[in-house]
C-alpha cells in the first residue's frame, strides 16, 4: 500500500513538472509554421513510463492532457487535448514497452528512437481527421502541410525530448529515490 502511494505521489510530481514545462517554455521550431510550438513537457512523461512502466506514462500524458485543455492549449480545447493524447500516448507506450524489454543504454535508445518514429507516424492521421473536421482547415491545407510542417515539426520535437529524456531519466530517477535498475552501457558487441 505504502509503495503505492509513493508511486502515485512520484506520478503527480511528473504530471506537475510536465504542466509547468509547457508554461514555461513554448517556442516555435518551424519558421514558416509558427502556430506549432515546442515544449518539453513530454519529458517527465517519458521519464514515468521509463520508471514505472508504459501505463504510468500513459497515465502521466491523460492527466497533463486533460489540464491542457483547460489552460495551456485554451485555443485548441479538448480537440488539442485529445490529439496530445494520442500523439504522446503512443509515444511513452512505445518508449516504455521496449525500455521495459530491452532494459540497457542500447535499449533506451532504440525505445526512444522507435517512439519519435510512432509520435511522427500518428500525428499525420491526426491532422488529416481532427484539423479538417474540427478546426475548419481545408483537407488540401492540411495535406500540403504533410512533408514540410508536420512531419518536421514532429519529429524534431519528438527527438529533443528524447535526447533530454535520455540525458536526464537518471538523475531524475536518482533525485526522486526510485530504485533505477543498472543499464548495461554500450558496448562494440550490442
Amino acid at each position: 500500500m505504502k509503495s503505492e502511494v509513493n508511486k502515485m505521489a512520484r506520478l503527480a510530481m511528473l504530471a506537475a513538472l510536465s504542466i509547468l514545462l509547457m508554461f514555461l517554455i513554448r517556442f516555435p521550431l518551424i519558421p514558416s509554421a509558427p502556430f506549432l510550438e515546442y515544449e518539453p513537457g513530454d519529458v517527465p512523461a517519458l521519464i514515468a513510463a521509463f520508471l514505472f512502466g508504459p501505463g504510468a506514462g500513459v497515465l502521466v500524458t491523460l492527466i497533463v492532457s486533460l489540464i491542457q485543455a483547460l489552460t495551456v492549449s485554451a485555443g485548441s480545447g479538448w480537440i488539442g487535448a485529445i490529439m496530445h493524447f494520442i500523439a504522446t500516448g503512443t509515444m511513452v507506450a512505445v518508449a516504455g514497452y521496449i525500455y521495459k524489454k530491452i532494459h540497457t543504454q542500447k535499449g533506451a535508445i532504440i525505445a526512444l528512437a522507435a517512439a519519435s518514429i510512432s509520435m511522427t507516424l500518428v500525428m499525420i492521421p491526426l491532422n488529416l481527421i481532427f484539423t479538417t473536421k474540427f478546426m475548419n482547415v481545408p483537407m488540401e491545407a492540411v495535406k500540403a502541410m504533410i512533408i514540410p510542417i508536420i512531419i518536421p515539426f514532429n519529429l524534431l520535437k519528438a527527438s529533443i525530448n528524447s535526447t533530454l529524456t535520455f540525458l536526464v531519466y537518471k538523475p531524475v530517477g536518482k533525485v526522486m529515490r526510485v530504485e533505477v535498475k543498472p543499464i548495461k552501457p554500450l558496448t562494440k558487441n550490442c
